[in-house]
């Protein structure tokens, strides 16, 4: 029945509804909505959406193989929408946090957690920009090849969460538990599962 409802739903409808909780989240920030440090607080949102979006697309796999729930039409949408708000949330660390562009070598190289935010960024870069069935038909079995280079950006994004949160606080161990179990899953036989 999922899977029936699932074919049905038009992949716009994951676009849209995806996206939007970035532009809420700036006008938040504008009518005071976030707190007393609105750029700290816009930063970490834009961040945390961007972390979800990738662990949804990294969950696909293992749902299909493992439950017989086939989603797997929207793991496009689901990287693009990873890379929107990680875009954006670089974008609010560059222009509103940083602004004075000569700090942000320095921070890069003085601060692990932001060394690590940024390798992140890199990895998905090129996966963006090759997430079109040009690049698909061009690139041929490199392609499957390159997009592997997500499972890194993961794990990546959760350690840069864990260490943003300084100590060790739970929520962002519960998000890097839950990448480690789901690249963990990757590794076990493969079964035959019946898609409905």
């Amino acid at each position: 029945m999922l899977n029936r409802a699932a074919r049905r739903l038009p992949t716009w409808v994951i676009y849209v509804l995806g996206a939007l909780p970035g532009p809420w989240a700036f006008y938040q920030g504008l009518t005071g909505g976030l707190g007393v440090e609105p750029i700290s607080a816009l930063e970490h949102a834009l961040g945390l959406y961007a972390l979800q979006f990738l662990i949804a697309g990294l969950a696909i796999s293992p749902l299909r193989r493992f439950a017989g729930i086939n989603l797997i039409r929207f793991r496009r949408a689901l990287g693009l929408l990873a890379f929107y708000y990680v875009t954006l949330h670089l974008l609010v660390w560059l222009l509103l946090d940083v602004q004075v562009l000569a700090r942000v070598w320095a921070d890069i190289i003085k601060r692990p957690y932001i060394s690590i935010g940024m390798v992140a960024f890199l990895l998905l870069l090129p996966l963006a920009l090759t997430s079109n069935s040009l690049s698909i038909r061009k690139l041929g079995p490199r392609w499957r090849s390159l997009h592997r280079a997500v499972y890194v950006a993961v794990l990546l994004a959760s350690v840069h969460f864990v260490m943003v949160r300084k100590g060790l606080q739970l929520e962002p161990l519960i998000y890097l538990g839950l990448v480690g179990v789901l690249l963990l899953l990757r590794l076990a036989p493969r079964r035959r599962v019946r898609v409905a």
